[in-house]
C-alpha cells in the first residue's frame, strides 16, 4: 500500500509495515540499544518506534531483519509520541530491499541502483516469507504539515 504524502520530493515509496529489530548504536559516546518495531520502510530507509530519542546523524545497525540479515544507517529525524516514546526516522547507508518485502514497488529497483555507495556483500533483497503489511494507522499521520519538530544535536 502506498503511503501519500503532501511532498513530491519522495525518492521511493513508503510501505507501512510491522517488523521487530534490535537496533544498536555504532557511536561508542551515544550508546543506545534496544529491541523495537519498524513501522514504515522505503529502499532509502524506515521509521521505528522507540522508547528513547536518538540524536540527529548517530550511526547505527538494525539487526534481525527478514532473513537474518543486518543493515546500517543513520537517524536522520526524531519525533516525539507522547507517551508511545519516539519515531526515529533513518537513512539506509546501502538502499535496496533489505526489509524482505515481496513484489516491492518499482521505485525500489531504481532507489537500488541509483545508490551512491552500494556494499558488495549487501543482497538487493533477504529471501524470505513475504511480509504483512499492516492496516493501523501510520504514525506519521499523528502530525501536520510542517509540525514536525527535530531534535537538536548537542
Amino acid at each position: 500500500m502506498e503511503v501519500l504524502t503532501p511532498k513530491a520530493t519522495r525518492r521511493s515509496t513508503r510501505i507501512r509495515v510491522e517488523i521487530p529489530v534490535s537496533v544498536l548504536s555504532l557511536d561508542r559516546l551515544r550508546p543506545f540499544a534496544e529491541n523495537c518495531m519498524v513501522l514504515v520502510v522505503s529502499a532509502q530507509g524506515c521509521g521505528f518506534r522507540s522508547s528513547r530519542a536518538l540524536q540527529l546523524e548517530t550511526p547505527i545497525m538494525l539487526n534481525g531483519l527478514p532473513g537474518g540479515g543486518s543493515v546500517t544507517a543513520r537517524v536522520a529525524n526524531c519525533l516525539p509520541l507522547g507517551a508511545d516514546g519516539f519515531l526515529i526516522g533513518v537513512s539506509l547507508y546501502t538502499h535496496g530491499n533489505v526489509w524482505g518485502i515481496a513484489n516491492p514497488p518499482d521505485d525500489w529497483k531504481f532507489a537500488a541502483q541509483s545508490n551512491p555507495s552500494p556494499s558488495a556483500n549487501a543482497p538487493e533483497s533477504a529471501p524470505s516469507a513475504p511480509l504483512k503489511v499492516s492496516k493501523k494507522q501510520w504514525p506519521y499521520n499523528l502530525f501536520e504539515e510542517g509540525t514536525e519538530n527535530r531534535l537538536e544535536q548537542k
